[in-house]
């Protein structure tokens, strides 16, 4: 075990890859004293953990009831009333029943039916930046984060009069999830836009329920498992959920998979010479540079992980970037190859926790990255260095500067 390693470390924020292969090549489960974690950083030692009921994904009831004071429960009472009912903050059987119950509302028909609007959303977007060609343009404000909102609300059947809206509440999760406030009264602010958002939310499934459509949250309210279905809170909760994971996980893969296109002229090419490999190529850059840091779980038994005693209570990060640059996994795993065939990368999660929006990740991501770099073939970096979120789950940028046209 190792103390002192620190993953937000400015250095590890840009470029965590460094210190991860030398963790992992020192031993496969390290102590980061900085965050009080342990680090599982192997393939197969993370598809197992996953997997592994001793590791638990209910670790935000034991902060709000055990941690916080009665003042601070009031203050977060909007927020853990969804928190709790999200899918990835559950343990079998509840995670279970939730997870099957959703399953029936992402069906390949219903990702299908998304994307000639992702493809409209798209080509709006990059319509905009045509008169930019020669402009040093950001590709995360500019771009890449504009899509997940567009796409979820559609998703959702949200009237397009209301996206506006919609993508302001978006932000607000984001301010709530990731805690990046700073000035006084942004949180507040935010929470009130997640209370709005639920408010809004509770109004639509309750529409769609009386009046069904092709849609979301009419696919989640008509879900039924042996005359089980999703209650309300649930529904709501569980759209809040996929605004926040969809945005985050789709903004990062085009911000992500786009530098590391840019920085391998070579793959830029082949990417672009062969439109029907597009899908292969996008799973490779989901392994080499993927939106998503760690996972994170509490112990709830004292174990040994690798020779290492994991003490009940204690946090546990299972760490993707790390498992998905594993050499016992994958040959050569630092380097960009699009026509990888050994794709098992484990960005998506695996087993009983792989994520069900990944396809609607794939979808938009696939599209977007398409249309983008076909469009401004000759996109290079700009001359204003990237922004990173210093943040330990998710791995993306704030900023990404970049020239449409060299």
């Amino acid at each position: 075990m190792l103390s002192g390693t620190d993953l937000l470390e400015p250095s590890a924020v840009a470029d965590p890859y460094p210190l991860l292969n030398r963790l992992r090549a020192e031993s496969p489960v390290v102590w980061a004293e900085k965050q009080r974690a342990f680090l599982v950083l192997r393939h197969d030692d993370l598809t197992a953990a996953l997997g592994d009921p001793r590791l638990s994904s209910d670790r935000v009831r034991p902060i709000y009831e055990k941690k916080l004071t009665p003042q601070q429960r009031e203050e977060r009472a909007p927020t853990y009333d969804l928190l709790e009912h999200w899918m990835v903050f559950n343990d079998p059987p509840n995670h279970t029943r939730l997870r099957k119950l959703v399953r029936a509302a992402f069906t390949v028909k219903a990702v299908r039916r998304l994307e000639p609007r992702v493809v409209a959303i798209v080509d709006e977007l990059l319509d905009g930046l045509d008169d930019r060609r020669g402009d040093e343009v950001d590709l995360i404000t500019e771009f890449s984060y504009l899509i997940p909102a567009a796409v979820i609300a559609e998703m959702m059947g949200v009237p397009r009069a209301d996206v506006p809206r919609f993508k302001d509440w978006s932000d607000s999760v984001m301010t709530i999830v990731f805690g990046v406030a700073r000035e006084p009264g942004v949180l507040a602010a935010a929470q009130q836009g997640l209370v709005e958002l639920r408010d809004y939310l509770t109004d639509l499934a309750r529409h769609y329920r009386e009046h069904p459509a092709p849609n979301l949250v009419s696919d989640l309210a008509a879900a039924v498992d042996d005359d089980d279905r999703l209650t309300l809170d649930e529904i709501v909760a569980t759209c809040v959920l996929l605004l926040f994971g969809g945005h985050e996980t789709t903004t990062n893969l085009i911000g992500n998979g786009s530098r590391a296109l840019l920085r391998h002229p070579d793959q830029r090419s082949w990417f672009l010479e062969h439109p029907d490999q597009v899908g292969a190529a996008v799973e490779e850059l989901l392994r080499y540079d993927g939106p998503s840091k760690l996972e994170v779980r509490r112990c709830v038994e004292t174990h040994e992980r690798r020779g290492v005693t994991i003490p009940a209570e204690a946090q546990v990060y299972l760490v993707q970037l790390a498992a998905n640059r594993d050499p016992e996994a994958f040959a050569d795993p630092d380097r960009l190859d699009l026509a990888r065939t050994d794709g098992r990368h484990v960005t998506f999660g695996h087993g009983i926790h792989y994520c069900l929006g990944a396809p609607i990740a794939r979808l938009e991501g696939t599209i977007a990255l398409e249309r983008l770099h076909r469009r401004f073939p000759t996109m290079a970096e700009g001359p204003t260095d990237p922004v990173w979120h210093p943040t330990l789950v998710s791995r993306g940028m704030s900023s990404f500067p970049v020239v449409l046209e060299r």
